[in-house]
């Protein structure tokens, strides 16, 4: 094989991290450039008195901040419980899912009317659905 302009070799050891190497610079490129952009204005005008920090000294509805914790730690735990009684079939996903959305968005639902609830299960039963469709049975992609 010709070495020069045209010629290409690859290290097969190592050309997987060619990408993600790339992504990396360009995520942290643009980490940088928020910060500069962004943050660093906002830190000047909380240090002038101008602005406060989010969060800090703010009402906050105890209720959904504490229950959507809740629900992420409940929805991450039963998926694999269920998941491992339907094996490989990805159920554990789809049922665990269709509850989760369903329970967040009654967390989240101000006005209960019946046409709300009625969009919210349609919702949590379509969505996930949907999909567990696209991802395990056209992608075959695994689900727990």
């Amino acid at each position: 094989m010709e070495s020069g302009l045209f010629s290409v070799s690859i290290d097969f050891e190592t050309s997987h991290l060619f990408f993600p190497t790339i992504i990396h610079w360009i995520l942290g490129g643009l980490f940088a450039l928020i910060l500069i952009t962004k943050v660093a204005p906002f830190m000047v005008a909380v240090k002038r008195g101008e602005r406060t920090l989010p969060i800090i000294g703010e009402s906050r509805d105890n209720f959904r901040f504490f229950g959507t914790f809740a629900l992420i730690a409940a929805y991450f735990y039963l998926m694999a419980v269920v998941g491992d009684l339907f094996p490989y079939t990805g159920y554990g996903f789809l049922f665990v899912s269709i509850a989760f959305v369903l329970l967040m968005s009654l967390l989240y639902l101000h006005e209960w009317t019946k046409k709300a609830l009625v969009i919210v299960v349609i919702n949590a039963v379509v969505a996930p659905t949907l999909a567990w469709f696209v991802l395990a049975k056209l992608f075959t992609i695994t689900l727990p």
